[in-house]
């Protein structure tokens, strides 16, 4: 450490505390140039090689690495101040003590879908596989006595049944026969549509009646609204 910074042999007229206090005190005085040994026109790479070689001398003295480290922190930051004013030229590879936070490109985010109406929301059911098996038994048999049925009042006897069925099954969910009585009437218009269609299409339903097949397609209409609305 002394041979580093030529501070002359007096440990034997001070104590080693003492001693210790004016190093320190001498090197707070240096400016980061003269702990370096370098001049204040150096080079990039003299900077480097003299920090090293400072180090590389005093390996066992942590204090003269701390103090050669901040020199060296100090100069880099002086070169930076002045390649920010202009005066002199930073290679683009130098470390600097700290780096300046590099600015990340915005993020772009995709729009936001606009959610479903809370109506919307509120009507769907995700039924379990057990409610989904017994609605669709209960209409099952119901399509099957019509398909094997030859009399409208039968037919009537039957739609009533789905009717009272699915009223009974909605208003279970929710406590509200008002609802359930709605969405029965719904299916009902909505099955009635789609089996008209279907029977102007010329579709043959020889042997099975017309009624029947327009039976069916009520039945799958109140199937789908007791299964999946609520």
């Amino acid at each position: 450490m002394r041979a580093f910074f030529n501070v002359p042999d007096i440990t034997q007229n001070v104590s080693r505390q003492e001693f210790r206090a004016m190093e320190e005190k001498r090197m707070s005085e240096q400016n980061p140039y003269e702990i370096l040994e370098v001049a204040e026109n150096a080079s990039f790479e003299d900077i480097q090689n003299a920090r090293d070689r400072i180090i590389a001398q005093n390996q066992e003295d942590e204090k003269c690495r701390q103090t050669v480290e901040a020199a060296y922190d100090s100069v880099l930051m002086d070169r930076l101040r002045k390649r920010q004013e202009g005066k002199i030229k930073v290679p683009e590879g130098i470390r600097f003590a700290e780096r300046l936070a590099e600015k990340k490109p915005p993020k772009l985010s995709m729009p936001q879908l606009n959610p479903s109406p809370n109506w919307l929301q509120q009507s769907i059911d995700q039924p379990d596989m057990q409610e989904i098996t017994i609605v669709g038994a209960c209409y099952t048999t119901l399509a099957g006595i019509a398909l094997l049925s030859q009399s409208v009042d039968t037919l009537a006897f039957l739609l009533a049944l789905g009717v009272g069925f699915s009223l009974y099954w909605l208003n279970r969910k929710e406590q509200k026969l008002g609802r359930a009585l709605l969405l029965t009437l719904a299916a009902i218009g909505v099955g009635a549509l789609i089996g008209s269609a279907l029977l102007q299409t010329g579709l043959q339903t020889d042997p099975v009646q017309p009624q029947a097949i327009l039976s069916c397609v009520l039945f799958v209409m109140l199937w789908l609204v007791d299964s999946f609305l609520r």
